[in-house]
């Protein structure tokens, strides 16, 4: 069975994942500096900004459907050898995630208003999100190149240069905030408008040095027929992956976004420490984000090159250094908390409820961590539809149905909104870990494998 056995060459877990980190909390920094800066405009500001940003993660998670697909595939083909098929794959992913984008960049720009008003945004802080959501949203496409950049060089081992662009990135955006958020330098005070342009800006010079970079270290070419013909097989096999992906965080978000919008109703002071307090969560997650995304990876080398037992060892052990590190971080979040929300606003409401919500993280990161983390093994093992069908039934039957019971319906405002956020992630997180432990994921892998080494050179095999 040398077929099965046969050593590749497989980056370790640590070598991926800090860059992968500081990559993600780089991307997530853009919008904890958004907000911090913003915050001292208003915290209406803040409200309106922080709801128009969940509808430009919403388009996100649309583009990540492909790049998350691509990368699994891509990561096959490089675990069997088979450079070439991993570059005709990262071509049709580039390709077709600019496509996307432009067709969402356009529907974002002539529909934001709408979108906003069913948010069920005051008028107030309609005056502060529309503009910029129509930045934000009518230039996603830049968004969704980059996507798809960044998953060919992850998948190729190179975090560390996806990282350095993300820096220069934030870099930028943080630079732009000030000159045109606070009027330095002569330039206009443009308010929540001028934090759009700065991120804007910075995107389009990220997606040029993305390029740039793709060419270096892979090699790739892509040409103009990548942007107009698609291959039927490779987008079926991309898709295979990458749907699943993005129905799973699309239904989660919407879910979400139901949430927000009877959060809304609860008044703009509620909104408003949702906002603070979401962005701080997401800093609290990145490590069980980032060792999810390193362990893709390399579970995807593991199955392109025929090591199964290899590949749910190597999740079991990402999942134990995962759930160590994420309570070491949810401690330290739980007793620092009012003083980091005191850094964003002075208003004792916010602090009081907003600390409560963090203090939960204690009983809610470990969760998440279990989901960030065999979900994404389970993806690489070509078993994507599982947390797909789990995650609509626990999202929409206990975080969204039982947000509204225990938030609105029994009064317990956020703290009740996140005990469904806490059940929800529990629910599914345990499920995953079965359905992994069984290995109920091999014989997906195991065709997985099969296609990765049909379209590989003999010499490969």
């Amino acid at each position: 069975m040398n077929d099965t056995t046969r050593k590749v060459a497989i980056p370790g877990l640590i070598a991926l994942a800090w860059p992968i980190f500081i990559e993600q909390a780089l991307h997530i920094l853009t919008g904890v500096v958004d907000t911090f800066m913003v915050s001292h405009v208003s915290d209406d500001a803040v409200a309106a900004l922080g709801t128009a940003w969940q509808i430009v993660v919403l388009f996100l998670i649309v583009f990540s459907f492909f790049s998350i697909g691509a990368s699994v595939v891509i990561t096959h083909h490089l675990g069997a050898n088979d450079r070439e098929g991993a570059d005709r794959i990262a071509a049709t992913a580039v390709g077709t995630n600019t496509w996307i984008g432009l067709v969402v960049s356009l529907a974002v720009w002539f529909f934001a208003e709408p979108m906003l008003r069913l948010m069920q945004l005051s008028e107030p802080l309609l005056v502060h999100a529309v503009p910029f959501l129509h930045w934000m949203g009518g230039t996603l496409f830049l968004e969704a190149m980059n996507f798809a950049l960044s998953a060919v060089l992850r998948s190729h081992g190179h975090t560390r240069e996806v990282m350095i662009v993300t820096l220069g990135q934030n870099l930028l955006n943080f630079a732009g905030n000030a000159v045109l958020l606070f009027g330095l330098f002569g330039a206009p005070k443009m308010g929540v408008l001028g934090v759009a342009l700065s991120t804007v800006f910075s995107r389009f010079v990220a997606c040029i040095a993305l390029w740039i970079l793709v060419e270096h270290h892979t090699h790739l070419k892509i040409r103009i027929s990548d942007f107009l013909t698609f291959q039927r097989e490779r987008l079926s096999r991309i898709l295979h992956i990458g749907l699943p992906a993005a129905g799973e965080n699309i239904s989660w978000w919407a879910a979400f976004m139901v949430i927000t919008a009877f959060t809304a109703r609860m008044g703009d002071t509620t909104l408003a420490t949702q906002s603070y307090t979401m962005q701080i969560a997401m800093v609290m997650m990145l490590c069980s984000l980032s060792i999810g995304l390193a362990t893709e990876i390399l579970i995807g080398r593991l199955v392109g090159a025929g090591r199964f037992e290899d590949a749910y060892a190597e999740c079991m052990r990402s999942l134990r250094i995962g759930l160590v590190v994420t309570m070491g971080v949810a401690i330290t979040f739980a007793i620092l908390a009012p003083y980091i929300l005191g850094l964003f606003t002075k208003d004792p409401e916010i602090i009081a409820t907003g600390s409560m919500l963090l203090r939960l993280g204690l009983l809610l990161e470990p969760a998440r961590a279990f989901n960030l983390i065999v979900i994404n093994s389970l993806r690489a093992a070509g078993d994507a539809r599982f947390p797909l069908y789990a995650g609509l039934l626990s999202q929409w039957c206990i975080m969204a149905f039982c947000g509204w019971l225990f938030g609105t319906f029994f009064g317990l405002g956020l703290v009740g909104v996140w005990c469904a956020f806490l059940i929800d992630e529990w629910l599914r997180g345990l499920a995953m870990l079965h359905r992994w432990r069984k290995r109920r994921w091999l014989k997906y892998a195991l065709r997985m494998r099969a296609e990765a080494t049909a379209a590989a050179p003999a010499t490969a095999a």
